[in-house]
């Protein structure tokens, strides 16, 4: 049972990693302004550590995680430095969640919601 779990997140893993590569660019060109290179690293901090705060930490941190993925959606339309190729945000969050989820699989073996 426990090499099963593996394999599922090993498969998740990978399905998360295709796609956010297939759907997100990150251009290297610099910014006229120097606040828009802030926006394009906080977009992309702040989805990764409310996913992580959703998925790792227990629910009372579970609030915190949310405003993390907000404030990081928020900042991917705010930056010129990431561009989302033509794809929902719903699809980038669930290929981070499934990123996730298939490595805390494969870690402990378990998910914790």
């Amino acid at each position: 049972m426990r090499l099963l779990l593996k394999l599922i997140g090993l498969a998740l893993l990978l399905v998360g990693i295709y796609f956010l590569g297939q759907n997100i660019i990150f251009t290297t060109q610099t910014a006229p302004y120097w606040w828009r290179d802030i926006s394009a690293a906080g977009s992309v901090l702040a989805v990764t550590s409310g996913v992580v705060a959703l998925l790792f930490f227990n629910r009372s941190a579970g609030g915190l995680g949310w405003v993390l993925v907000g404030l990081g959606i928020l900042l991917v339309f705010v930056s010129g430095g990431v561009v989302l190729r033509p794809t929902s945000l719903w699809t980038f969050f669930l290929a981070f969640v499934s990123l996730v989820a298939g490595l805390q699989l494969i870690t402990t073996g378990r998910l914790r919601f």
